[in-house]
């Protein structure tokens, strides 16, 4: 059963999280007392919207933690495979969830779930099947390898009610690249969190690359 109500109600939501910042910083966090200290760091440089891999052991706790100690940052779990990782990302607070495909399972469990999915699709086709349950908003991934921007700007003419947040192979080289197209909201990178960094505990540098990048990729 397709809801008919999710586009306009689901679609407002993600456009009210991923239109907070042209950015959005992804982190992946294998240390559980790192993970405040590079959000805050993040937050500290002008990106309020963050979203934290489900790539480690810790990295529901993770978004717990920082759930509580930046209550007014937007949070998204990404790498959600399942319904049931879907299920723990709204238990520790996720405001939205990001996939790296999409099945029709999740599809199925993100029109029922309170917290808005941005669903991962690399085609034309992938595209089409959100589109039959109500789904305008989309993570192209992983947008370098899939064409990049000469890829969306194809998407444009047939999907032109869709709107994508392009992450994987994206850098402050190429973001504005992105930006600067009519059906792209925001965009996602690792290279405001390098590992390096953070295991370095080098929350000065990381604010330093968000200072960069809210400033370069403002509205």
């Amino acid at each position: 059963m397709i809801d008919k109500q999710l586009p306009s109600t689901r679609t407002a939501e993600l456009d009210s999280i991923c239109l907070k910042a042209e950015v959005i910083p992804v982190m992946t966090i294998d240390r559980l007392e790192d993970a405040v200290p590079v959000a805050r760091a993040l937050v500290d440089g002008g990106l309020s919207v963050l979203e934290v891999a489900l790539r480690s052991d810790c990295t529901l706790d993770a978004v717990a933690r920082i759930r509580e100690a930046l209550p007014g940052v937007s949070i998204g779990v990404g790498t959600v495979l399942t319904p049931a990782q879907y299920r723990q990302a709204e238990q520790v607070g996720a405001d939205f969830v990001v996939t790296p495909g999409t099945t029709e399972a999740l599809y199925r469990y993100g029109i029922e779930s309170a917290v808005p999915m941005l669903p991962g699709v690399s085609s034309v086709s992938e595209v089409m099947t959100g589109w039959q349950y109500g789904y305008r908003r989309f993570k192209f991934f992983p947008a370098e390898v899939s064409g990049g921007v000469a890829a969306l700007k194809a998407f444009g003419a047939p999907l032109a009610e869709a709107r994508f947040c392009p992450t994987g192979g994206i850098s402050v080289d190429n973001a504005a690249d992105y930006l600067a197209l009519d059906n792209v909201m925001c965009v996602g990178g690792s290279w405001l969190t390098p590992q390096a960094l953070i295991d370095a505990e080098d929350w000065n540098c990381i604010r330093e690359l968000a200072e960069e990048a809210a400033e370069r990729f403002h509205h």
